[in-house]
This record gives structure tokens, C-alpha cells and sequence, in this order.
């Protein structure tokens, strides 16, 4: 039986933020649910970067649109549409010249070859790779039967709407990003944004600045 003790209960989502993570790397498991219906206007198939001219939100298109009203499990992705090569190609332009980029390339760039079919499987991986390559301790398991409850977890499930990624930090920049130069610094992107920035420090990052991530995901 999962111990929910120190658990926390998630919808699928891809390269989750700084926020999630947060969360979920002081927690003893990770529970993925695949039976809640996919909500549009989520981050269950996209993820924010920053760019040159602000904000990108890369997006992982679906067979059926972001209209339907399906369990996560049988969401199903619209390859034809080369939306790994766009971000994998996007990735490299906005990342490269950062300081760890280089070192995380080579394995990352595995998951924009292979192929996936459904939504799940493509984000699932997204979090085993982060898992990895961040050495989290925590255990990551899954379910395909949806419960609208869990006693004594943290349920981030209607806890995560986008919205922070578009509002700048002018005159802050907690840690280095590539174009806050020009437009501000961005908080709570992807965990890539963060990890290609401060590398094998990234874990020790978040237990530092707790308060200040917490503050990022209270400005939606």
C-alpha cells in the first residue's frame, strides 16, 4: 500500500516548473494520475521557456484538440504535426549558451527522437529524466483509477494553472537566465530553465530560495 504520508498527487504534466518541484523533491513519493479527464488551458501538454522576445510556451499537440473531455491515460498525441523537432529545435537556440546546457544535451535530446503516442507516456518520461538527472529521492508511481481525494497528501491537481511565466521580475534575476537582459526575468518556468542554469547545485537552489518560489506561484 502507498504511504501518503508524505506524498504528492499529480496530474501528468511535462518538464513541470520550479514550482511543482519544489514540492515534490521534499516528499517521499511522487503518484501520477492518469484517470482524471484532460483540461485544457493546463500545463498537461505544455511547458514555458524563456525566449528573446519574452515567454515561449511549447506545446505538445493532440489528436482530437485540447477540446476533448478524455482520461489522461487515452489522450493521444498528434505526431504529425513535428512538434518534437520544433522544440527540440527551439531548446537549442534559447539554451545554448548557457552554462549546463552542453552537459544534459546528449540525453535530452533522446526524448525529442523517440517516438511517443500518448500524452502520458511523453510526460511521464519528461519526469523520469528531471528525476534523474536531479538525483531526487523521492519514488514516482502511477494510477490509472481517479480519486478525487487523497487524505494527507499535497494535491497539486487544481493547484497548477499557468499564468506566472508571462509576468516579468523586472530588476531581479534570482539566477541566471538568458534574456532577462532584455526581458526581465521570468520565475517559475520549466525545471529545464532552471537546470540548465545551475546544474548539479539545482536541488540545493530550490531548498534555498522555498520562500521565493512559493511567492512566484502566489502571483496567478
Amino acid at each position: 500500500m502507498l504511504n501518503m504520508s508524505h506524498t504528492v498527487v499529480s496530474s501528468y504534466i511535462p518538464f513541470p516548473n520550479i514550482y511543482w518541484w519544489l514540492q515534490v523533491q521534499s516528499a517521499d513519493a511522487l503518484l501520477l494520475d492518469g484517470g482524471e479527464h484532460f483540461e485544457k488551458m493546463t500545463y498537461r501538454n505544455k511547458y514555458f521557456i524563456t525566449g528573446s522576445n519574452g515567454g515561449i510556451q511549447l506545446s505538445i499537440p493532440l489528436l482530437q484538440g485540447r477540446e476533448q473531455r478524455t482520461p489522461m491515460q487515452q489522450v493521444m498525441i498528434d505526431n504529425k504535426q513535428r512538434w518534437q523537432v520544433q522544440h527540440w529545435r527551439t531548446l537549442v537556440s534559447v539554451y545554448k549558451r548557457t552554462p549546463y546546457f552542453e552537459h544534459y544535451e546528449p540525453a535530452l535530446e533522446k526524448l525529442y527522437t523517440q517516438n511517443f503516442d500518448s500524452l502520458v507516456d511523453f510526460n511521464l518520461a519528461s519526469v523520469k529524466w528531471l528525476h534523474k538527472e536531479l538525483r531526487a529521492g523521492f519514488s514516482i508511481s502511477t494510477t490509472a483509477i481517479f480519486q478525487k481525494e487523497y487524505a494527507d497528501a499535497t494535491d497539486l491537481r487544481r493547484m497548477m494553472k499557468p499564468g506566472t511565466e508571462k509576468q516579468p521580475l523586472e530588476g531581479a534575476e534570482p539566477y541566471y537566465q538568458v534574456f532577462a537582459d532584455r526581458v526581465g526575468f521570468l520565475p517559475n518556468l520549466s525545471m529545464l530553465d532552471l537546470l540548465f542554469a545551475e546544474g548539479p547545485h539545482t536541488l540545493q537552489w530550490l531548498k534555498s530560495n522555498a520562500a521565493l518560489i512559493n511567492e512566484w506561484n502566489n502571483k496567478k
